[in-house]
């Protein structure tokens, strides 16, 4: 026994001299976030995780506001990849494009409800604490959700009477309302995703659908 734990510090100590105890660190702190929420998150904690020593993940982060910034940076860029892969499919048209786009965005939110709660909630963007880094991913995930409406509206997907930034604050904003509802159970549960994801869309769409027929 005496003879392992001398192993795991140099194991660890490999590690972070190698870089990669950074992606360790948020791997593991992403797992934890599911299991304890982010109260439940910290530094301390963290190190316990990975056997590090307490003082390790300061070389990385300075506190637990940084480490959360750094979490919420993957969740941006993970569903930043999951629309693109979307958008990217041949042989789909524009409607049904859309509506995998909003499908999948209320599933991201119903399967990740801590991370969407970090990414969307208060505790970064209410106290002003966003790290650049953070910004950097977090603000053109809006500027894409403006020029995707912009083409839709040059699709005829959606009303191109309505001022572009105004329909994509509404329409996201319907997006986010209804992952709401569903992460705090509020008149909702996974089974309804399907249903009201169809019927945002045909709302968002009816007024082009009525003017073709």
């Amino acid at each position: 026994m005496s003879q392992n734990s001398q192993i795991k510090p140099k194991q660890s100590k490999t590690r972070y001299h190698h870089g990669d105890l950074r992606s360790t660190l948020l791997n593991v702190a992403s797992d934890l976030l599911k299991e304890t929420g982010i109260e439940g998150l910290s530094l301390r904690k963290l190190a316990d995780k990975v056997g590090v020593s307490r003082t390790a993940p300061y070389h990385h982060f300075k506190d637990k506001n940084q480490l959360l910034c750094a979490i919420a940076e993957q969740g941006f860029v993970r569903w930043q990849q999951d629309s693109l892969a979307i958008f990217s499919q041949s042989g789909l048209t524009p409607k049904e494009k859309y509506r995998q786009f909003f499908h999948g965005y209320i599933s991201y939110a119903a399967d990740n409800p801590e991370m969407y709660d970090l990414m969307f909630g208060r505790t970064i963007w209410k106290q002003n604490s966003a790290t650049n880094e953070l910004r950097d991913v977090a603000y053109p995930s809006f500027n894409s959700q403006v020029e995707m409406t912009k083409q839709w509206q040059a699709q005829g997907l959606m009303p191109n009477t309505e001022d572009t930034l105004r329909l994509s604050q509404v329409t996201w904003g319907t997006m986010h309302g209804i992952a709401r509802l569903l992460i705090d159970g509020i008149y909702a549960d996974s089974s309804h995703i399907d249903d009201m994801c169809n019927c945002a869309v045909n709302l968002f769409t009816q007024n082009i659908t009525q003017n073709k027929q």
